[in-house]
């Protein structure tokens, strides 16, 4: 597959509806190679029958070219510049081919950050290669003392002249082995509360003091690692917002995690770990169980839940396209989307039977992984969809105090300097 240069679709905010969808069918004509466009009518599964992951990269330079990976963006960051109502109709034209996002990480937790508190040469220098996928994006926040109590974080800045000193253990740092550059959060003053001594930072990977290492979970897949940094240098140029205000500029990349898995952003990730209901119409059917009328149930159970999960995304993913944050109303479809998942994903594998306990072995020279089948890899995999992008537990505290103005947990160290705050 060779990508082939596409010129920016020449629209704006004046184009009426009609235009916007006949100018994005006569693109998707010229330029979505015919074999995916005769798929799409099949669902996503004809579609990734004649499209390999390999395919789709080397092709989606092409996607990013024309703007419509990031239709609503000015057109100096890689996009179209399009109002909210114009970029779902450009939705509506691509959705049955299947078009994912790549770089998520990228799009829906570093561009939050930049948008918001970003400099517009950071802006110019990271959007448009990140819409093109070519520079991948991974989060350094967490810490093996740091997850649900992020702010706690250990990890330390030092200025030195133009540059800070970061040193410091990240850990659960999604695709970080795949990743060119980082988002990093640090400590630049421990003398002060916790929340008003971190600093943000942008880290390229391949710093000298970076050190990857990846973990593999237990489905046997990589998709976790620990990051050390050892006196990484990083131009002040790359900090965001200013310097002991990274708290605040976080939330915007929380905030965009939490859409993310919550199945509102891109990428694919909606349903990470596994596949949905309508999967389990046909792993039910392929193993003579749909005639079980309890499977039918549990079944639709499941599906009706993803309806609504998917009808409260859309209220945040309006939200968004119409200017706004996704903010705290965001930890809501994240919370309902981890406990959901995994029940999707127990279900498949209690439809095979027998065969989700025992298989194969893996043939000479593949890993053992390999051999699990896709409907227990996808349970196993699940198991982490109530801790990353935030616990559960952290999100419905923030839905109580932030959505539901409930009182606030007690906190007698709030107002302590962070060095002081038992760790």
């Amino acid at each position: 597959m060779v990508a082939v240069s596409s010129p920016r679709l020449a629209l704006d905010r004046t184009s009426p509806a009609e235009e916007v969808r006949s100018c994005v069918e006569a693109w998707v004509q010229e330029y979505v190679p015919g074999p995916w466009r005769d798929a799409a009518a099949g669902g996503r599964a004809a579609v990734r029958a004649v499209r390999s992951r390999a395919d789709y990269e080397a092709w989606y330079s092409t996607f990013a070219d024309s703007g419509l990976v990031v239709a609503n963006w000015p057109r100096a960051y890689g996009g179209l510049d399009l109002e909210p109502a114009q970029a779902q109709v450009v939705g509506e034209v691509l959705a049955p081919l299947n078009l994912g996002r790549l770089n998520p990480l990228g799009l829906n937790n570093t561009a939050p950050a930049l948008f918001a508190y970003g400099t517009e040469e950071q802006r110019r220098r990271f959007l448009p290669p990140l819409v093109r996928n070519e520079e991948r994006w991974c989060q350094l926040f967490s810490e093996p003392g740091a997850g649900s109590d992020l702010a706690s974080l250990a990890t330390r800045a030092v200025r030195d002249g133009d540059e800070w000193v970061l040193s410091g253990q990240k850990v659960w740092s999604t695709w970080a082995h795949r990743s060119e550059l980082a988002v990093c959060l640090a400590r630049t003053n421990p003398d002060v509360p916790k929340r008003r001594g971190i600093t943000y930072f942008l880290v390229d990977l391949a710093s000298p003091g970076v050190d990857v290492r990846p973990l593999r979970h237990i489905g046997g897949e990589v998709d976790f690692n620990e990051v050390f940094l050892d006196e990484v240098r990083v131009p002040d140029s790359w900090r965001v917002g200013d310097v002991d205000d990274g708290w605040r500029v976080a939330g915007a990349t929380l905030a965009g995690e939490r859409q993310m898995v919550a199945g509102t952003g891109s990428g694919g990730v909606d349903r990470i770990g596994g596949a949905g209901s309508e999967r389990l119409v046909r792993v039910a059917r392929d193993h003579d169980r749909w005639d079980d009328p309890l499977i039918r149930q549990a079944v639709m159970g499941v599906y009706s839940e993803e309806r609504i999960r998917a009808w409260t995304n859309q209220r945040v993913r309006a939200t968004v396209k119409a200017g706004g944050h996704p903010g705290p109303a965001a930890s809501i479809g994240k919370i309902h989307q981890g406990e959901l998942n995994q029940r999707i994903q127990l279900l498949a594998a209690d439809l095979l039977g027998p065969a989700a306990a025992a298989w194969p072995a893996p043939g000479p020279g593949e890993a053992w992984s390999v051999a699990i089948p896709f409907e227990v890899q996808g349970m196993l995999r699940s198991r982490a969809n109530t801790i990353e992008g935030g616990t559960s537990e952290v999100n419905r505290n923030i839905v109580g105090e932030r959505v539901l103005g409930l009182a606030r947990e007690p906190d007698p160290w709030r107002d302590a300097a962070w060095q002081e705050v038992p760790r």
